[in-house]
């Protein structure tokens, strides 16, 4: 690598707004994030699936394909 050019790099501490803290490589010493892996309604198991399973059945829907002739 040439000397010089490169940025500094970091052990960065992330900091959620739920409380949650973690340690990630990063070139800025602190990040701070509105959400992370503990308290994203993905990753918690609190996303409804219903809305997707709504879209996947109106294309259905819409292009005929459910079996239905």
């Amino acid at each position: 690598m040439k000397e010089g050019i490169h940025p500094k790099y970091y052990q960065a501490k992330v900091k959620c707004h739920c409380g949650n803290e973690f340690v990630v490589g990063s070139t800025v010493p602190e990040i701070t994030v509105e959400i992370c892996s503990k308290c994203h309604p993905f990753y918690t198991g609190q996303q409804k699936a219903v809305t997707a399973r709504g879209r996947i059945e109106k294309f259905n829907r819409k292009y005929n394909l459910g079996g239905q002739n």
